[in-house]
């Protein structure tokens, strides 16, 4: 569904993205991870049109994407959320999640319809009158996904949807990502929060100073030599190994 070739990505001669490849199956959730500053959110931005690639290629449904304005982009049904949520603070739940529905549903009317419908789906049919600037952090972080969702996305990519939730809301949010690939959407989700990594995604990528440096099911990276490096620095894996080792002693 989506293929990432080789896409570069500089900020005034910095490196954020390097010749990174990565590529999304339909029916998928797959995980990008990495450090701090890796440049996730850069490749992210890069696939969904907000920032132009120097180099490399973007193909989405076997039409290339690479350079389009974001707006075309997800008139294809590709929707990215963003790290830090900033709903319509004036408007209600009803009316942010509406806006999202508009992309496809001129009338009003149909589209607040569309609206109490995929609230439904979050658990936040008893908030639609709520006015959004009131929902708490893990409300935003719904009403983020809700709007996104009401788009009629075929691929959905998430930046840190768990970001700032408390472990009882990440257990709560878990099983609503987990629905909406069940519903037909495809998802590619930026997450820090590796146990739900673990839970949700078929296959992860890890990113690195903005090299793609491992692939693979969550299990079999997070005992990666590359990775463990990457996270905890120089000797990490070497010193892990040795405490291992010295505890079964």
């Amino acid at each position: 569904m989506l293929e990432v070739r080789g896409v570069s990505k500089s900020f005034g001669g910095v490196r954020a993205v390097a010749d990174a490849s990565l590529e999304v199956r339909s029916g998928e959730i797959v995980a990008l991870i990495g450090p701090n500053g890796a440049g996730k959110t850069t490749l992210f931005a890069a696939i969904a049109g907000f920032v132009r690639p120097e180099a490399g290629r973007i193909m989405f449904e076997g039409a290339e994407i690479t350079g389009l304005e974001p707006h075309t982009i997800c008139g294809r049904g590709l929707v990215r959320t963003f790290q830090i949520v900033q709903p319509f603070a004036g408007l209600s739940v009803r009316e942010n999640i509406a806006i999202g529905a508009h992309l496809r549903i001129a009338e009003r009317e149909a589209a607040l319809a569309k609206a109490n419908e995929v609230a439904a789906l979050f658990g936040m049919a008893s908030r639609l009158d709520q006015p959004a600037e009131s929902l708490t952090v893990a409300g935003r972080k719904r009403l983020e996904l809700a709007r996104a969702l009401a788009t009629g996305p075929k691929l959905l990519m998430l930046d840190e949807v768990m970001a700032g939730l408390i472990p009882t809301e990440i257990d709560e949010i878990v099983p609503v990502i987990r629905r909406i690939r069940d519903s037909g959407v495809t998802i590619l989700m930026i997450e820090h929060v590796m146990r739900a990594v673990a839970s949700l995604a078929e296959r992860a990528y890890v990113l690195n100073q903005g090299a793609i440096i491992a692939s693979g099911t969550p299990a079999a990276i997070s005992s990666d030599t590359k990775v463990i490096e990457a996270y905890l620095g120089h000797g990490a894996a070497e010193r892990l190994r040795a405490q291992m080792e010295a505890g079964r002693g």
